[in-house]
């Protein structure tokens, strides 16, 4: 109840994404962040990301998270919304502030590569399950959520734990590991994400990852250790993907016990020119669970996901346009061998559009 009647129950959307976005700061040209005389202002946060390629595809979603009364806050909620994300669950914060972050223009993987974080104290670290809008947290088909999330404060890692327990009715939870060393206060971040990757229905987790979080390696020791999901996604880099999932005849994967069948399915990577790896891996989360909420067989939601990764690879910032979803199901079906020759480039996604409109202008 508010001061003014009963609050309305929030629209049933495809997927409902929890978490912080930030505004980024992406440098004009290379060089230490010493040196770059300017920057662009852009838009990143792992679970926003996923929801505006979600909502860039055809799909309904809503972000819930908190941002300060600021204009970076308004930049956020704007930009995000801007992508037909619903953002009104969004909280804002009169005395917190909104994340923001600056990075170099190379590779993640260089040593050059620097980040820096102006996060500490942010609104988004102080949501906890009293201030957030449990509603439209549930109303989703699918709930996905990070493990930044619970690295932001004990208050987050609380809502977290809130959100994958089990309750009756609850959505299809969808947990990306997302393992950040750097944000955990302690060393129980590891053991911490284990634990909420065990409560979620479908988890994606990098190898690289889950031999730096649990010292496991290799896609069947992983699952080996991660029993409980019905729908594991291993990513393995630029070699591919391995989706082991667990389902029974008419039961939906969240409904299918721990002794049902387990099949394992890999998929190769794309070939792709990469400009920057930013904002990969939730773009294969996206194109996954667009593929999963059309009941999509494993290796096309392997395939659009790699197709999401590929066009976020193709690009500087941590959003980039997505294929539509007509090209992008033309290229999921593609035979072994047209697959596996494919190479992606720059623009490739935009060149498509273009070709489309030419065609259709007389």
């Amino acid at each position: 109840m508010t001061p003014n009647g009963p609050v309305d129950a929030p629209d049933v959307v495809d997927v409902v994404a929890l978490g912080e976005s930030m505004v980024t700061f992406l440098p004009t040209r290379p060089g230490r962040l010493a040196d770059v005389p300017s920057f662009e202002r852009g838009i990143g946060g792992a679970e926003s990301n996923v929801a505006c390629v979600l909502a860039a595809t055809g799909h309904t979603a809503r972000w819930v998270g908190r941002v300060g009364t600021d204009g970076f806050g308004d930049h956020l909620v704007e930009a995000i919304a801007a992508y037909g994300v619903d953002t009104s669950a969004v909280r804002r914060d009169p005395a917190r502030p909104t994340g923001i972050y600056f990075r170099t223009a190379g590779d993640r993987a260089s040593d050059a590569h620097e980040v820096a974080y102006y996060r500490a104290g942010s609104a988004a670290s102080a949501m906890t399950k009293d201030n957030v809008d449990l509603d439209a947290l549930r109303s989703g088909r699918v709930l996905h959520l990070s493990g930044i999330t619970a690295a932001l404060s004990e208050d987050c890692l609380g809502l977290m734990r809130e959100l994958t327990a089990p309750r009756a009715r609850r959505p299809l939870v969808s947990f990306d590991v997302n393992h950040r060393a750097g944000l955990w206060r302690d060393a129980d971040g590891p053991r911490v994400l284990l634990d909420l990757a065990r409560g979620a229905d479908i988890v994606f987790v990098g190898d690289d990852e889950a031999r730096a979080a649990w010292g496991l390696s290799g896609a069947r020791a992983i699952r080996e250790a991660l029993p409980e999901p019905a729908v594991l996604v291993v990513k393995q880099g630029g070699d591919g993907a391995t989706v082991f999932e667990r389902a029974a005849a008419g039961r939906a994967p969240s409904e299918a016990g721990q002794d049902a069948p387990d099949t394992a399915t890999f998929v190769r990577a794309l070939r792709v020119d990469v400009i920057a790896a930013v904002g990969a891996g939730d773009a294969f989360a996206a194109g996954f669970l667009s593929a999963t909420l059309r009941a999509l067989p494993a290796r096309e939601r392997l395939r659009h996901g790699h197709l999401m990764a590929a066009a976020a690879l193709t690009v500087h910032g941590d959003l980039a346009a997505p294929p539509s979803r007509d090209h992008a199901d033309r290229l999921a079906a593609l035979d072994d061998d047209a697959w596996e020759t494919l190479r992606l480039g720059p623009g490739w996604t935009e060149a498509v559009t273009r070709a489309q409109e030419e065609v259709r202008t007389p």
